[in-house]
């Protein structure tokens, strides 16, 4: 009788994800995002990293991500919002070019929803090397960015920042940049990383821009070997206590079933080692589909989340 062929260990460990995540059902509920008053930031999660930000009379869409499907990957959590009813989006801001951060359907959707509600395209802006992936897509306009480099829109500038992490599309283009970002202005400050590991870099990143708001990854870090590019949800509260900044929101996690961690496990261990350091009350963990409003304060305000409010659609 022949040998079977031996299936190398991470490969083995992949198909387990893959078959199981196929049994289990879809879950989860859309809601329609609510707009801000005044000069308030309106943040909606829309799940795994996609995140919608209104402020200073812009929307930007970080990371939009609406595919049932990556490639053999399924979608375990419905998008909290349906992109039909997002607002027009006037930037798209990717990270990197994985394909759950950049996915291509999402894009031309964008754009086309985007066009019909305004008669114009939204922009987008990327890391470098990366703009040929989406130079068929009808943008209005394409920026990339290097690290550190900023990109001034109206009142917000929006600067790339560091992170732990890599670029490449294919096995072979690692040339790719990738990174996170801050968005700064009209009273606002919030950091969203991107995918990355710990490092040092979120303390340069707390003292170079000081963003009051940070969206960090929690999920995708089993086995222990994948905390060399994903941060644990104990490694993302210790890059949010570097970073200095005041609250904290949770991201990469529940979406997709990418690593061997339990899917409700990342929020549970991420509370357990914010009451641990004292800052449980600086936690704000986002349902799918809400919306919650920040008001606008200058970086040495105290404490934003004492003043938040959540909104039910």
């Amino acid at each position: 009788m022949p040998t079977p062929p031996r299936i190398p260990r991470r490969a083995g460990r992949f198909l387990n994800i893959l078959s199981e995540s196929l049994c289990q059902p879809r879950v989860g509920e859309s809601h329609n995002p609510l707009t801000p008053h005044g000069r308030d930031l309106g943040l909606t999660f829309v799940g795994h990293a996609t995140f919608l930000l209104q402020l200073g009379g812009q929307t930007l869409l970080v990371d939009p991500n609406f595919a049932n499907w990556l490639v053999l990957v399924k979608r375990l959590r419905r998008p909290g919002v349906e992109l039909p009813s997002l607002p027009p989006v006037d930037w798209v801001l990717i990270t990197h070019a994985h394909m759950d951060h950049l996915n291509r359907p999402s894009l031309r959707r964008i754009v086309g929803h985007t066009r019909r509600a305004t008669g114009r395209a939204p922009g987008i802006i990327l890391p470098r090397h990366t703009k040929d992936l989406v130079r068929d897509i009808d943008f209005s306009q394409v920026v990339e960015l290097e690290r550190w480099e900023s990109f001034q829109t109206g009142q917000l500038q929006i600067t790339q920042t560091p992170a732990r992490h890599w670029g490449a599309r294919m096995i072979h283009d690692s040339h790719r940049g990738f990174g996170g970002y801050v968005i700064e202005g009209a009273g606002h400050s919030i950091y969203h990383s991107g995918d990355t590991a710990y490092f040092e870099g979120f303390r340069e990143i707390g003292q170079r821009l000081a963003p009051r708001l940070a969206l960090l990854p929690i999920g995708a870090y089993q086995p222990d070997s994948f905390r060399g590019v994903h941060a644990s949800p104990e490694d993302a509260l210790r890059g949010f206590l570097d970073l200095g900044a005041e609250t904290m929101v949770p991201m990469h996690y529940g979406t997709f079933r990418l690593s061997e961690e339990p899917m409700e496990e990342p929020v549970p261990r991420l509370l357990e080692a914010a009451r641990a350091a004292s800052v449980e009350d600086r936690m704000f963990v986002m349902e799918e589909g809400r919306t919650a409003f920040f008001p606008a304060g200058d970086k040495t305000s105290q404490g934003p989340q004492a003043e938040l409010v959540e909104q039910a659609s």
